[in-house]
């Protein structure tokens, strides 16, 4: 992977030598900030140790398996230790002298205590472990050891059985935990983990007893494995019944309110800025772009219509997206399509010379496993640091159960040129392409404690991107769903904020996005649920497409002609995941 020339500075101190030494250097303050350094860095490796132990699951997303057979159950106990890892964590963290350390390693300092600080605010204030029963599903990790060829197959069986011991008391812990949960939530949560049976197969029984585990461990495996099967089947029908008297009784509402909103805002987003101030700079930015779309549709109206164009510019712009949303894939080939499309988007990259791929790191398109559908319709799932050559999944989830009224709505929505702009975030050069180099950053803390804001944002700034470097020849059609899209970006900051704080009911929510935004009904709908299932991450994507079109902006500037587009890009994701501000810091350094 090719990557822009770390500043020397920054780049000694990951080796750390801790910048270019001068014979002033040599004074005992610069040996301090030198054992200061190279104690943090110290501190910083031991700390991800330590969080291995700690968080054995997510260890196993990022590649590391050394704990691949620890389930942890979420009880009242492993709380408190967790609770005790955080506090002891922050008390070493406090420790440093920030002034004294790298620019570099200041930023990973605040990264480490945004995420201590974090999990000690999930567990004592925001408690969504007890009103979110969909936190609670096995399926994820159990999914990553049987479909990840990372291992031979008995290593990754013998951590399937050992993981498989606590399956039952993790779900007797869930129910011990759950207390006046939201029924959006149960809802999920039933739905998701009738999905876990599609991890817990045949098929995976047969491969245990196929393997070369002994007869003893294919004994306990299948014991093992009845029992998983019976507590999840037991937790999901104790979930119908949840779901029952929630909806008969009444249930906790999912709105969380302005002052835990702000809390989440300022863990989650990392913007400098409150998360009032976004909705506020999003509801300007709105009627910025629908002027845009009244300019492309006053230009292209004679090219669809025979009519006058009506005086109202929304209500032209929406029968125009109308009109052109009719060119569309078949629904039984929306996969296939996303499929075809990725090697042209590569291909183009390639000619402009936007950003270095590694064709050596595998993009795989495929279904959404049942186990992950009912949230978003397409994701990514991305390999950790440790395993940089594991497959990336980009997951579609097919159009088969859905009506055929749903089907043409979602398809209408994600027509022919919005396939393309969908293919940019999700592919190439948005998620996968950031996540790859994610893995290369020097800095293991910006890999590992990735900031969404950044992630999506990322995503996000390709598409305009690419089409001002000329993806799609300047089409005014693709401009002009591009910036339907966009607006959908900027929605989905509007609407995070005014459902979780400000009380908008669903009809309101569904008028802006249909009226206002120009979506189609069915996602619409989607948008609405997956906002009563989540708070502050709608805002990511607009929050971190402002900061890095805005920091590119003024970086062009700054610099002229000497402006280098992939050595922007490049220099950019060489830093890993970290909220934009703090790449910026490091940048303009």
């Amino acid at each position: 992977m090719k990557q822009a020339i770390l500043p020397l500075a920054i780049a000694l101190s990951f080796a750390g030598l801790g910048g270019c030494q001068t014979q002033e250097e040599t004074s005992d303050t610069a040996e301090v900030h030198a054992s200061q350094q190279l104690s943090f860095a110290q501190f910083s490796s031991q700390f991800i140790d330590d969080l291995w132990i700690e968080s054995p699951t997510w260890a196993l997303y990022t590649g590391y398996h050394k704990y691949d057979g620890v389930l942890k159950v979420p009880n009242a106990k492993n709380r408190e230790l967790s609770l005790a890892f955080n506090q002891k964590a922050l008390g070493k963290l406090a420790s440093f002298d920030q002034s004294k350390l790298s620019t570099n390693e200041s930023i990973d300092y605040r990264l480490i205590e945004n995420l201590l600080k974090r999990d000690i605010w999930e567990i004592n204030t925001f408690k969504s472990w007890q009103w979110d029963p969909s936190s609670y599903n096995v399926a994820g990790g159990f999914a990553q050891l049987v479909n990840e060829d990372f291992a031979p197959l008995d290593t990754r069986l013998r951590s399937v059985l050992a993981r498989m011991e606590n399956v039952p008391a993790y779900y007797q812990a869930a129910r011990d935990n759950i207390d006046s949960p939201t029924l959006e939530h149960t809802q999920l949560a039933i739905l998701q983990n009738k999905g876990a049976f599609s991890v817990f197969t045949d098929e995976l029984l047969a491969q245990a007893k196929n393997s070369g585990l002994t007869a003893d461990e294919k004994s306990l495996f299948e014991t093992r494995f009845t029992a998983s099967i019976k507590a999840i089947d037991k937790h999901i029908q104790w979930l119908d019944g949840l779901a029952k008297q929630l909806t008969q009784d009444g249930a906790r509402s999912f709105r969380i309110g302005e002052s835990l909103y702000e809390q989440k805002f300022a863990f989650d987003i990392q913007a400098g800025m409150s998360g009032k101030a976004l909705y506020e700079k999003a509801s300007a930015d709105k009627a910025r772009v629908q002027e845009e779309m009244a300019k492309i549709t006053s230009k292209l109206w004679s090219k669809y219509f025979n009519t006058g164009m009506p005086a109202d510019k929304n209500t032209a712009t929406k029968q125009l997206i109308d009109k052109l949303s009719s060119k569309h894939v078949k629904r039984e080939d929306f996969v296939d399509e996303i499929r075809a499309q990725i090697p042209q988007l590569i291909a183009f990259v390639k000619q402009k010379n936007l950003v270095t791929l590694d064709a050596n790191k595998p993009l795989v398109v495929r279904e959404t496993p049942a186990y992950m559908r009912g949230f978003a319709g397409a994701s990514i799932s991305a390999p950790g640091p440790y395993e940089k050559s594991s497959n990336t999944y980009y997951n579609v989830t097919p159009l088969d159960g859905m009506s055929d009224e749903s089907a043409e709505s979602y398809l209408r929505e994600y027509n022919h040129w919005i396939l393309q702009v969908l293919n940019i975030h999700e592919a190439i050069p948005g998620h996968y392409t950031q996540l790859v180099y994610s893995n290369e950053s020097p800095s293991m803390i910006k890999s590992l404690l990735s900031n969404g804001a950044m992630v999506e944002g990322w995503a996000v700034y390709t598409e305009r991107m690419m089409l001002e470097e000329g993806y799609g020849d300047f089409e005014p059609e693709l401009w002009l769903m591009y910036y339907k899209w966009n607006l959908r970006v900027i929605v989905n900051t509007i609407l995070d904020y005014s459902i979780q704080v400000k009380g908008m009911t669903e009809q309101e929510a569904l008028n802006l996005m249909t009226q206002e935004a120009f979506q189609q009904t069915a996602e619409a709908e989607g948008k609405w649920r997956r906002a009563t299932l989540s708070q502050v991450q709608l805002t990511s994507y607009y929050s971190g497409y402002r900061e890095i079109y805005d920091f590119r902006e003024e970086l062009k500037e700054k610099q002229g002609e000497q402006f280098d587009l992939k050595g922007f890009h490049e220099q950019f994701l060489s830093y890993g995941s970290a909220p934009v501000k703090y790449i910026r810091e490091l940048m303009m350094k």
